[in-house]
């Protein structure tokens, strides 16, 4: 792949500066926009769905409404990153949103549960393209140095949205109908959409892809053959019919046809190479069960808080925050362990470990449950999910070579989106047959009133309100039943989980392998991304996570300065890097407090470093042998935290990033006006 790529967009000098930052905000504003839509529609439907399955019919197919945003998503994914390259990120968004947004207003105005399924489908194609372009656009628009602070916003919307779904979709379900669970997004969408036609500009992008457009259609079919299969199997059709039979052939030959087709694809979308590194082919499996796990819990425990605990659809939200508080305390607090201890292998064990205790416990779930203990299960089984989930994609990451970062890591969550659809499919297929079975087993022989069957009761649990008195306990019960076996049957795939975790082998970790952003750690969708962009976000973030002066205590002593305060190298470097510089104009434009730049302005002068230039301070001859060495030094670090990627074949690609993020670290504050103009001083023509 040839690749021609500018650098991000910058501060322009002088007045314009305050103008370019509030353009890049408002630009971040409308891309988080765009992200918040994508992620809450990942969990705002949970709790909505026991509404709109009485409302539409449809029990039965009720995990087809997350399935088919799920499987949607994730087949489009590789394409949106890929086409963004092509034809321009800022059309590719705008375009995403549209997708969205039509998939959003159709849904809303959908008629039948086939209809509703369909629109969702559409949804998930777009909602593919705002998770990965958004990312992918902080990069065109942000300096690497400044990427990591951004990270966090988007990962906290994440974490946001994990909380506000189910609410939401409670709020909305109760208060105004379903619907508005789809229509919400109209409103929210054409703002963004607004807004980045307004104020968002790229730098030119060229990229040259050869699209793997086959091998995306295959893994989308084999995905959703099995995933028919496994929802329609012993409910529509009997699994020795021969449409199930003929689903799960064609399946197999559309996988046969996959790996064909990948061993030949010059960018393919799963290289196969993959599944020799052990360490990946495990933690993809993992991360099936991952996904398999969640999702399928959050689709159906909100019908358990319904219709057996009878709560609103409001509360139903509320009664789930214990699960996403376990999973976001154990998922911040394993990554912050493992990038500070280097030790990792423990949380996969434990945290499949713990979720299958909590599939467990979660089956002893019954009508008469207390708060307080059923709080106690949600947060057990979300620390599990949250243990696990964080370090997967680390250890991914730990494993490959560097020309396959990009795809391992968008590897590593594209296997948990494919869980997930899976998950919700064979939680969905094991209700239904249990709810059939305990249905007519607690009211074969009983006096029904007329119309109301086990049928009618399976189409709509409104419906148990129309049984006698002395019957409703038994029904209510079924629909109990029915769930809680649902985590009992998904217990032995977790304990698989486990098993295959205790075979990972913990190597040691690279400096730049730290904790992924909490985006990673929740979205359901593969966010291609480029080597490059991985190794960017990574040392990024670490740039974030060290105190400046520890980086530049590092810096001085690997260079031979251990007399050198740490600001006073920071100093040097950036003088360096604007020719001159103003300590007191410094002071007004940066967060270093002005004690400690006079401090350092005072040692590079006596100690030679630098001289004066009327109010300006400019590098000596000994100035500039010691910058050089600084700098040496910055990328001689950056390499070393790279460890063996930074070997003999290191790629072009790389080595420009080092030096590239080595000239932003060492000295890229924003140029006061004294700078600019004596850049210009020196730049213009004579």
């Amino acid at each position: 792949m040839a690749q021609q790529v500018s650098g991000p967009a910058v501060a322009p000098d002088g007045p314009g500066a305050g103008r370019h930052r509030r353009r890049v905000a408002a630009a971040i504003g409308a891309l988080l926009l765009g992200m918040l839509l994508a992620a809450l529609d990942q969990t705002i439907v949970s709790t909505a769905l026991p509404t709109i399955v009485s409302d539409l019919g449809g029990m039965d197919h009720l995990s087809w409404v997350v399935t088919a945003y799920l499987l949607a998503s994730t087949a489009a994914t590789p394409l949106w990153g890929k086409l963004g390259d092509l034809y321009g990120r800022k059309k590719l968004f705008q375009a995403a949103i549209v997708i969205f947004l039509i998939g959003s207003a159709l849904c809303g105005i959908a008629q039948n549960m086939a209809e509703l399924i369909g629109f969702r489908a559409i949804q998930g194609l777009g909602g593919g393209g705002l998770i990965v372009l958004s990312m992918a656009i902080v990069g065109d628009i942000v300096a690497p140095r400044e990427r990591g602070r951004y990270q966090g916003l988007f990962g906290a919307v994440f974490g946001t949205t994990s909380v506000l779904g189910p609410l939401l979709g409670g709020l909305f379900t109760e208060h105004l109908s379903w619907r508005w669970v789809f229509y919400i997004n109209l409103p929210v969408g054409i703002v963004a959409l607004l807004v980045i036609a307004a104020v968002l500009h790229i730098p030119a992008r060229a990229a040259r892809h050869t699209i793997d457009y086959l091998g995306t259609f295959l893994i989308a079919s084999v995905a959703t053959c099995f995933v028919l299969v496994a929802s329609l199997g012993g409910t529509t059709w009997p699994w020795a019919s021969g449409q199930i039979v003929s689903l799960a052939g064609l399946g197999v030959v559309l996988l046969l046809a996959f790996l064909h087709v990948e061993r030949r694809a010059v960018e393919p979308v799963l290289p196969l190479k993959l599944f020799s590194v052990r360490t990946f082919s495990l933690a993809a499996v993992i991360s099936f069960v991952i996904g398999f796990a969640m999702f399928g819990a959050m689709t159906y425990l909100p019908t358990f808080l319904q219709i057996v605990q009878g709560v609103s659809p409001t509360m139903s939200g509320v009664h789930m925050l214990p699960m996403v508080a376990g999973m976001l305390i154990a998922s911040t607090g394993s990554g912050q362990i493992v990038s500070r201890t280097g030790r990792w292998k423990v949380f996969p064990v434990a945290g499949t470990a713990v979720t299958a205790v909590g599939l467990l416990l979660l089956h002893q779930l019954t009508e008469s449950v207390s708060v307080l203990e059923m709080a106690t299960y949600f947060f057990v089984f979300g620390f599990g999910l949250g243990l696990v989930m964080q370090v997967l994609v680390l250890i991914v990451q730990n494993a490959v070579s560097y020309e396959d970062l990009g795809v391992a890591t968008s590897g590593a969550t594209f296997f948990r989106s494919i869980g997930a659809s899976f998950g919700v499919a064979v939680f969905g297929t094991v209700f239904t047959n249990r709810l059939d079975d305990k249905l007519v087993a607690a009211l074969a022989g009983q006096p029904l009133p007329p119309g109301v069957t086990p049928a009618a009761l399976e189409a709509d649990s409104r419906v148990i309100s129309q049984l006698p008195a002395t019957l409703r306990p038994a029904a209510i019960n079924a629909y109990s039943t029915a769930i809680t076996d649902v985590f009992l049957y998904a217990a032995p795939v977790a304990v698989v989980a486990f098993a295959l975790a205790c075979f990972l082998k913990e190597d040691r970790l690279r400096g730049t392998v730290t904790a992924p952003d909490v985006s990673e750690t929740l979205a359901s969708n593969p966010v291609e991304r480029s080597s490059r962009d991985e190794v960017c976000r990574a040392l990024s973030l670490l740039e974030t996570r060290e105190g400046r002066r520890e980086i530049y205590s590092e810096i001085t002593r690997r260079a031979g300065y251990e007399d050198m305060l740490p600001a006073a190298g920071w100093l040097l470097l950036r003088i360096k890097r604007h020719g001159e510089v103003e300590p007191a104009l410094i002071a007004d434009r940066v967060t270093v407090p002005f004690r400690v730049i006079s401090e350092a302005a005072r040692q590079v002068e006596e100690d030679g470093y630098a001289e004066r230039r009327g109010l300006g301070l400019v590098l000596t001859a000994k100035g500039r042998v010691a910058a050089e060495s600084l700098n040496a030094a910055r990328e001689e670090s950056m390499a070393e935290l790279l460890g063996d990627w930074w070997g003999p074949d290191r790629p072009t690609d790389l080595v420009r990033l080092v030096h590239e993020l080595s000239e932003e670290l060492c000295g890229s504050d924003e140029e006061s006006p004294h700078e600019t103009r004596a850049r210009r001083t020196r730049t213009r023509p004579r």
